[in-house]
């Protein structure tokens, strides 16, 4: 029995002197650790796990962030297309109505692409709120008020161009002309802002140009080309260059002097330099004389003097509408994006002219619509590859900062 007793004792002391070869030695540690600190261990334990949780709820709210951001972002540029396309639209049927009825004066035209812009006083007043996040700190003001007057005379200039090119072209001759703003566009934003093209950028080109110069080619049913036709054709190439070239500049504005991408910003950009450009018209308009026939001209109007002014309202705040939108789609895409957003609208025009004027729909404009329609989504998808294979970089590049911060 005494014998038993010590095998039993020589046994349970080898058992406890042993080691465990196949637990690694700072597992062992940790145990050891955790054995003569129990409390300290579990709270190291539990702060690593808030940790992690934090972590988690960090990456879910961006997650979050970055897709309410989408949204807006898509929501914003619905919504200025809408408006170049609806604006450009209106007012450019309310301008055929104006000269079908008897108005002639240029200069007249000239300021209605303008005059309209106190109306956007009232969008920009509801946007000053207490609440409004504060924007980054712009250009000096005298740098901005340049940009903004050089602006506003450019495009004063660039509206009488296209107005005395519609005076010495026919309809059709103008709007083949027309058509290569695009053309003009891709030139300057490639060597202004940067653009890159791929082919589908170039599909979409080609395509809405065509698009728009179609509706030259078929038959012209207002003959008024005259002496002057090489002069009008001149005219509207330096104004659709001209057109272009100013889109690239309020781009290279928004990214060097303005800033920054708000509504508030699209809305300041437009009111400044359509002031500018509108007290350029109206002071054209009264050194030039044309003033003096308006009376006459509205009194021959052929729906009388409250239709004459009403035409020049509405046509006016048409193309405030459509300069906002193009201003927006500037600061949320590009110049040449408002371009292309433009340039399908020319097609639109006459669907709405079938409807409110009664002209015939032929294949040509159907052509011509199919045509656009086409090259719009060739870009818009173009676009949507740039922002997928943009998303793609984004969130590996947010993976290789996770690794690097466990690291």
């Amino acid at each position: 029995m005494g014998n038993w007793k010590l095998f039993m004792k020589s046994v349970t002391n080898t058992k406890l002197k042993r080691p465990n070869a196949s637990i690694p030695a700072h597992v062992e540690d940790a145990d050891a650790e955790e054995l003569r600190h129990p409390l300290t261990s579990t709270a190291a334990m539990g702060d690593t796990t808030m940790e992690e949780e934090e972590e988690e709820e960090e990456e879910e709210e961006k997650g979050r962030r970055r897709r309410r951001w989408r949204w807006r972002w898509w929501v914003a540029v619905a919504m200025h297309s809408v408006l170049v396309l609806s604006g450009q639209s209106a007012a450019t049927l309310l301008g055929r109505f104006y000269y079908d009825h008897g108005g002639s004066s240029m200069w007249l035209q000239t300021l209605t692409l303008s005059a309209a812009f106190p109306v956007l006083f009232l969008p920009r007043l509801l946007l000053f709120t207490p609440q409004s996040p504060p924007l980054p700190p712009p250009s000096p003001l005298l740098k901005l008020g340049l940009a903004y007057v050089g602006l506003g005379l450019i495009t004063a200039v660039d509206s009488l161009l296209y107005s005395y090119g519609l005076l010495y072209l026919t309809v059709s001759a103008y709007s083949l002309v027309c058509a290569t703003q695009l053309g003009f566009n891709a030139v300057f934003s490639y060597f202004i802002n940067g653009e890159k093209f791929t082919d589908l950028t170039l599909n979409s080109l080609v395509l809405l140009t065509f698009s728009a110069a179609i509706l030259a080619v078929r038959s012209d049913d207002d003959p008024t080309a005259g002496r002057h036709y090489g002069l009008g054709f001149v005219l509207t190439l330096a104004a659709s260059a001209l057109y272009s070239l100013i889109l690239s500049l309020m781009e290279l504005t928004f990214e060097k002097l303005v800033r920054s991408r708000s509504l508030r910003a699209v809305l300041d950009m437009q009111i400044y330099t359509a002031a500018v450009s509108t007290a350029a018209a109206a002071a054209g308009l009264f050194i030039s004389g044309e003033y003096r026939g308006l009376r006459r001209e509205a009194e021959g109007f052929g729906r009388g003097e409250v239709g004459y002014v009403m035409t020049l309202i509405w046509a006016s705040v048409g193309w405030q509408v459509t300069n906002v939108g193009l201003v927006g789609l500037i600061s949320e895409v590009s110049a040449l994006f408002s371009n292309v957003i433009s340039t399908l609208g020319i097609p639109i025009a006459p669907v709405f002219a079938v409807i409110l004027f009664k002209d015939k729909m032929d294949g040509v404009k159907v052509i011509s619509l199919l045509l656009a329609i086409w090259g719009f989504i060739s870009y818009f998808y173009q676009h949507y590859l740039d922002y997928k294979a943009q998303k793609k970089a984004t969130v590996l590049g947010e993976r290789g900062d996770a690794r690097d911060a466990s690291a």
